[in-house]
């Protein structure tokens, strides 16, 4: 997936060629680069403009500073890159993107994780991901400071309000749940989303593993803490803001899934400064 990703960036960004260079820069000419950090966050995606600098031109020596997760302090080196300087500048800006749209996201989700510190509650990740960055962007959450939520639809049973309006009729929850216990690989824990207490309990009774409780207030997310005691994991969702995310931990939930960590987290800002080598 690594090299389907990058392949494909590189292949929008560059297309037949880097004109500006080539009509620019002499044949031969060496060049160094420094990736520095132009603002505080937590460091991802060195790997993947690593990879992406390799792909251009597997001469470029990429030098990392740094490590992924790491803290970041404006001004400070994250990697050298040096070779030849036509390819050193049709890698910078995917490799750029990369690691700004990855560094915001493993950023934002330090946030929130510290936001959440000394309770027990988990900052886990969704599938609002941008399409053919998933991988990257599960890994940048980790980075953070976060954990990962299914992968893909293939990785575990979740049952949402569309799914239980496309069942219909009465006891819907009972009936999807008991339906997916017995279809599903027993391996795999089956999820339910509830907006009600009442669903709550349906979804406790008929053997849940983990109960999501969607838009639901704090009062009532409380009421549903004390009464599931433990007998399934309570995962918090929709709506959750950095704002207000540690009352909900504070609820006493087990999880709490974002959506915001990977559509709405800013770019990380860092740069790339291009000197002649030598």
């Amino acid at each position: 997936m690594w090299d389907a990703i990058i392949t494909l960036a590189l292949a929008e960004d560059i297309g037949t060629g880097d004109i500006t260079s080539s009509v620019t820069v002499p044949a031969g000419t060496q060049a160094r680069g420094i990736i520095l950090a132009k603002s505080a966050g937590v460091l991802s995606g060195l790997e993947a403009a690593r990879a992406t600098f390799h792909h251009v031109d597997p001469t470029l020596r990429f030098t990392p500073r740094l490590a992924d997760g790491d803290r970041l302090a404006p001004g400070q080196t994250i990697a050298d890159v040096s070779g030849p300087a036509r390819s050193l500048l049709a890698a910078e800006r995917v490799a750029l993107n990369l690691l700004q749209r990855l560094s915001g996201v493993a950023t934002l989700t330090a946030a929130y994780v510290a936001a959440v510190a000394g309770t027990q509650a988990r900052i886990v990740d969704t599938r609002k991901t941008t399409p053919g960055l998933r991988l990257l962007e599960k890994a940048a959450v980790r980075h953070g400071g976060g954990f990962n939520h299914r992968f893909g639809l293939a990785g575990g049973v979740l049952i949402k309000d569309n799914h239980l309006a496309a069942i219909g009729g009465a006891n819907r929850v009972r009936r999807a749940i008991q339906q997916a216990r017995a279809g599903a690989p027993h391996t795999l824990r089956i999820e339910v989303e509830v907006t009600t207490l009442d669903q709550a309990r349906e979804a406790l009774d008929a053997g849940a593993d983990i109960i999501m409780l969607d838009n639901m207030d704090l009062a009532t997310m409380r009421a549903a803490v004390a009464e599931i005691a433990g007998r399934a994991l309570l995962e918090a969702s929709g709506g959750i803001t950095l704002e207000h995310v540690r009352a909900v931990a504070e609820t006493g939930v087990d999880l709490i899934s974002a959506g915001a960590l990977t559509h709405s987290a800013p770019a990380l800002d860092i740069s790339l400064d291009v000197s002649l080598e030598g």
